[in-house]
């Protein structure tokens, strides 16, 4: 009987983009879009300079980009630097199921093999949808965690089986690719907790990771075959696991498709609470002013996130995306949280300040949702006690985002970054990601697209 490695290996191996219905595509270019995006905002985030000095500092081929910068590196260094990026603002797409954000490692593991390899449009868009199934699927036929950050632990084998696809491995070297993956699978929760620059970075080496497990595997260097079920594989060394939830119904429903589109640049735990405040805020004309102080009920998962006293600390944009507290009282001083709420001259704003040590947070143990719901209440001096509940986080199925609103995302993390884009240059991409399917060559997508990246 083939190993769980070897049935989603010949799944990946064999499926084509004339497979994919026009759903995955669509989704899969979406994300492609939201992910290409929010990395080229995080490539000026704290944490992220330190890690260009060391990496460019290396060197090596210029076979692949880095986003916002006209340095070329090795597919490896670059996966490593996009990955960073992508995860570095916490404002890309995360898949609730199994609280994993799969496009910040396949993404920028797919796009340097794409790159590495002169792949079309169309086998970018396979390889990606692959990976991030297989990402998604990792991540929530898993019932139990030992304290690992889901996206570089699961993520990391949904980018290796994308570049191993775009590598044209065969079904033993995709099984292989996985088993290389395994064999790096990392990433602490507690650089979430203790809110380390580490963890921006994380994404980045599970993106690094899965490149070399395909190149590893391209040169045939040989990896567990039972990387999932073996006695001492994944589910036994990282948590329980369901392996008929891992592969049902392969090949006919990608997992991806219910992937959350993230409306804020926080976690996910503080978004219905930060809808709540911008609707209050906006019906009834609120100021700091007149607000004199809140109350948010959430979960006890949410409440472990980000429910912790706010304190900028030493990492205050961290901090403040992990914060609910600030949240609430950045959405109703501003009436909205984009790119421009998580820099430090809006996190040190006095009056925001004030507010956010007003906020009080409760917790409801009976409730088991991770990210939702919430109910915020606001107390003001001119109209009175005002409260909100929001039973679905925006970006869900439940409370989707429009085409318009994903467009206007990318503008305001693409008008941002090291290598701020026009609105003009921002619609030229918009429309080559729509259209990436007439692609020719993945390593030219960024040569007639009029966005010219600064000097490093």
């Amino acid at each position: 009987m083939n190993s769980l490695s070897q049935i989603l290996a010949d799944h990946v191996a064999s499926t084509q983009f004339e497979d994919l219905s026009a759903e995955t595509v669509s989704v899969t270019k979406w994300f492609l879009l939201d992910t290409l995006g929010v990395a080229w905002a995080g490539t000026e985030a704290p944490g992220t300079e330190a890690l260009q000095n060391l990496v460019f500092a290396e060197g090596g081929s210029t076979d692949c980009t880095v986003f916002g910068s006209d340095v070329r590196l090795p597919a490896t260094a670059a996966a490593l630097m996009n990955g960073t990026y992508a995860g570095a603002l916490d404002y890309d797409g995360v898949y609730e199921k199994g609280s994993v954000h799969p496009d910040i490692v396949t993404m920028p593991a797919a796009w340097a093999i794409a790159e590495k390899c002169h792949a079309s449009g169309r086998d970018f868009i396979a390889a990606l949808a692959l990976g991030n199934d297989l990402t998604c699927r990792s991540g929530g036929a898993m019932a139990g965690n030992r304290g690992w950050f889901n996206t570089a632990v699961h993520g990391v084998f949904g980018g290796a089986a994308a570049a191993s696809k775009l590598l044209g491995l065969d079904t033993a070297g995709v099984a292989n690719a996985i088993g290389l993956a395994f064999s790096q699978a990392s990433g602490p929760q507690q650089a979430t907790i203790e809110k380390s620059l580490v963890k921006r970075v994380l994404s980045g080496m599970a993106a690094r990771s899965s490149v070399f497990a395909a190149l590893a595997a391209e040169q045939g260097i040989t990896a567990p075959q039972e990387a999932f079920e073996g006695k001492f594989g994944f589910y036994t060394l990282y948590g329980d696991g369901d392996p008929e939830a891992l592969i049902a119904g392969l090949g006919e429903r990608y997992e991806n498709a219910v992937t959350v589109t993230k409306k804020y640049p926080s976690c996910t735990a503080n978004h219905v609470a930060i809808q709540g405040a911008v609707d209050l805020a906006d019906e009834f004309d609120l100021g700091t002013d007149d607000v004199t102080g809140a109350e948010v009920v959430i979960s006890p998962f949410m409440n472990q996130l980000v429910g912790a006293d706010w304190d900028p600390g030493d990492n205050p944009q961290v901090a403040a995306q992990f914060s609910v507290q600030y949240s609430i009282a950045c959405a109703i001083a501003r009436r909205k949280l984009g790119i421009a709420e998580i820099q430090e001259n809006v996190i040190f704003d006095d009056q925001i300040n004030k507010l956010a040590s007003n906020v009080s947070v409760t917790v409801n143990e009976d409730w088991p949702g991770k990210f939702s719901p919430c109910e915020l209440t606001i107390h003001t001096k001119d109209n009175g006690t005002l409260t909100r509940r929001v039973d679905h986080t925006p970006g869900t199925q439940e409370n989707p985002l429009s085409l318009d609103d994903l467009k206007a995302k990318f503008h305001d993390c693409a008008a941002s970054g090291a290598a701020p884009m026009s609105r003009d240059q921002a619609d030229i991409v918009i429309d080559k990601v729509m259209a990436l399917e007439d692609v020719s060559d993945m390593a030219e997508f960024f040569s007639d697209s009029a966005v010219t990246p600064r000097a490093a």
